[in-house]
């Protein structure tokens, strides 16, 4: 697997702006962070792509007690069913406090509309369940075909 930057996503390669395209689109990111014990917690999230950050927001549970803990998280998305296509982030998770509800942020709602509407809340109502912003900033990105 080929590190695409050390530090932040180079989108002047054809590689770099497949995977900055890939972020951009993509409904789902998987986020790991670990559990008190060592074991990874591995979980699906809708997130926004933002340079080199993801702002991700959570229900209050043991993904939100993991970053309190430890802020140390990867990210990665669904590969091609072959295993190609492999896009992979390493970053460190803060809790924001002062960030917006996700329904005042219009990238978000954009975004999720047709999701948030397909199970049955309102931008509003969403905000209120996944009420805890998370931001992710990447201080590595890797992949490779």
């Amino acid at each position: 697997m080929a590190t695409l930057n050390r530090k932040l996503l180079d989108t002047t390669t054809a590689r770099g702006k497949h995977v900055a395209a890939r972020l951009k689109r993509e409904i789902v990111i998987w986020l790991a962070t670990t559990n008190p014990d060592g074991r990874p917690l591995v979980v699906p999230v809708w997130f926004l792509f933002e340079g080199d950050t993801f702002l991700i927001y959570s229900v209050p549970g043991q993904k939100v007690r993991n970053l309190e803990r430890s802020n140390l998280v990867s990210l990665h998305l669904n590969s091609t069913p072959d295993g190609g296509d492999v896009v992979r982030v390493e970053g460190t998770a803060q809790v924001m406090k002062r960030q917006p509800p996700a329904y005042k942020v219009p990238g978000y709602v954009k975004k999720y509309a047709s999701q948030i509407k397909g199970n049955g809340w309102t931008p509003e109502s969403f905000s209120a369940d996944y009420r805890i912003p998370i931001r992710i900033r990447a201080t590595k990105f890797h992949g490779g075909d």
